[in-house]
């Protein structure tokens, strides 16, 4: 009789799985997405999603053989902004999952609030804060985008090395994506022997950058400028309006899309600027151009940027690994989603801006680009490739200790010296 009993068990708990996996199946997958739609990163948020979407195209609109359904929310930068929209998500519309979201402060945020929330899995969009997973990271955030500071590997040998840039001052954004990418460039600068004089910085959404400008020092060669979407449209403009003529050094957000396909005399001064980040705009890479044709089919041209933009990329990939592992489960996230969870932790992502993977906090491990701003035939700007580096850790290569020991990037962290 127990025999017969525990059979009978087993075998109704098999035909519940098997009934609760059929109605997962069935059931659109409901995707919640954070993207920066208000503000002065409108634009990058716009094609963040853009990026998202071209992916879903795709994946024909399903991921592990069930529908996805996307509920869009707004963010304006702020962690207020992004916590709002997240709670919303989760608590009201009962969203399976949530990609994004798209700046530093409010990845943040979300890592924070990802916590509170354990029968979701949050993906991030494209925020690059080096303090979201590298401080007490959450067991169901990943990101699948390499951080600020890893953006700025291999920039700060180039410019000191190669450009002969030895002296810079900096104008950059008040929060904590800046601070990282920034960090990222000054570790190579200063190894390389070069010096910074000046660090000023502005808050997001600066309008007028008159004292700014007035008080960037003249004894530099250059001046890196970590500033994005319009703030550093305004700018670039008010600069040149300025009769200012150093050269440039772009934060990777400063030559991304959003600013190259921007009006004005700025773009004149932005050709041959040396940057770097996850991509490369013109590189011959069968990958990359692939994707960059099925961003470009995805959208009309007068709804899009000629080339995907690096905050489209983050949400593609983002995206596509959401995709491959719900595929992976076949679409199934029982269990408070471990097997789900699983396979992104230990997905190998074949990405058109290279191979990425995790490492143990659930932060991207993947490629670096440093590039020059070069003006196309058809006379629109564009980034290209001088070299890049494979496999950039969190750590930028450097000594776990080492590397925790610079402390977290701030507005006076790095210091700057030749050795770490």
């Amino acid at each position: 009789m127990k025999r017969t009993l525990l059979g009978t068990l087993s075998a109704f708990a098999l035909v519940s799985g098997a009934a609760t996996m059929a109605l997962a199946q069935g059931e659109p997958l409901k995707v919640g997405v954070l993207a920066t739609l208000e503000g002065t990163y409108t634009v990058l948020g716009e094609d963040g999603i853009r990026g998202l979407k071209t992916a879903l195209a795709q994946a024909g609109n399903k991921a592990g053989g069930r529908d996805v359904e996307l509920i869009i929310q707004s963010t304006d930068t702020s962690p207020e902004s992004a916590l709002r929209g997240a709670r919303k998500l989760v608590e009201q519309d009962k969203v399976d999952l949530v990609i994004g979201p798209l700046s530093g402060s409010e990845g943040i945020a979300i890592r924070d609030y990802s916590k509170t929330q354990p029968q979701v899995t949050f993906i991030n969009g494209i925020s690059g804060a080096q303090e979201t997973t590298f401080v007490e990271p959450s067991e169901n955030f990943f990101r699948f985008n390499t951080d600020g500071a890893q953006w700025g590997v291999g920039l700060g040998a180039y410019v000191a090395n190669e450009k002969g840039w030895k002296k810079v001052a900096s104008v950059a954004e008040d929060y904590s994506f800046a601070y990282t990418n920034f960090l990222g460039f000054a570790l190579g600068f200063c190894e390389a022997g070069g010096e910074i004089t000046e660090r000023l910085w502005v808050p997001l959404g600066t309008k007028d950058f008159g004292s700014i400008i007035a008080a960037l020092p003249d004894d530099v060669d250059a001046i890196y400028v970590g500033l994005g979407g319009g703030d550093a449209v305004n700018f670039l403009n008010q600069y040149q309006q300025a009769g200012g003529d150093a050269h440039f050094i772009g934060g990777s957000i400063m030559v991304d899309g959003t600013v190259l396909s921007s009006e004005g005399s700025a773009k004149e001064a932005l050709v041959g600027t040396p940057s770097s980040g996850p991509q490369a705009d013109t590189w011959d890479n069968p990958e990359w151009q692939a994707y960059v044709k099925a961003y470009q089919d995805t959208f009309p041209p007068d709804q899009r940027f000629p080339s995907p933009s690096l905050l489209a990329t983050g949400y593609y990939n983002a995206t596509n690994a959401m995709v491959q592992c719900m595929e992976t489960v076949g679409g199934d996230l029982s269990d408070g989603q471990a097997a789900f969870r699983q396979c992104l932790s230990t997905l190998e992502l074949k990405a058109p801006n290279g191979t990425i993977k995790l490492d143990g906090n659930r932060q991207a491990i993947g490629t670096n680009f440093v590039i020059e701003v070069v003006e196309q035939e058809d006379g629109t700007l564009a980034t290209k490739m001088v070299s890049m580096v494979e496999n950039v850790p969190q750590t930028l290569g450097l000594d776990p200790a080492a590397f925790a020991g610079i402390g977290l990037p701030s507005r006076d962290v790095p210091e700057c010296k030749t050795s770490y």
